[in-house]
Parts: structure tokens; C-alpha cells; sequence
């Protein structure tokens, strides 16, 4: 999997987060594990 610029990146073993600033080939890895993209919090509903 490449880098993608501007995404963020979460570690499943210690929840280390970073920031991709450059794309590339690759991948992020920390712990010794890929760090997968972290996913968009969600909103509360505005009901």
C-alpha cells in the first residue's frame, strides 16, 4: 500500500498518529505492524 498525502495514519498497537506530507511508495509502519488510515470521527446527529 503507498502513503497517501494528507491522510492520517493510526498505529493498532500503541494508537501512535501521524500525518503523510509527501506520497509515496511504501508504508507507514510503527510497532513493527502497518498503520492502517485512520477513519473520520463521527458527528453527533443534529436531530
Amino acid at each position: 500500500m503507498s502513503n497517501q498525502l494528507g491522510k492520517r495514519y493510526e498505529c493498532p498497537v500503541c494508537g501512535t498518529n501521524t500525518l503523510c506530507t509527501k506520497a509515496g511508495t511504501g508504508a507507514a509502519v510503527c510497532c513493527g505492524k502497518e498503520m492502517a488510515i485512520q477513519e473520520p470521527r463521527k458527528l453527533p446527529s443534529s436531530d
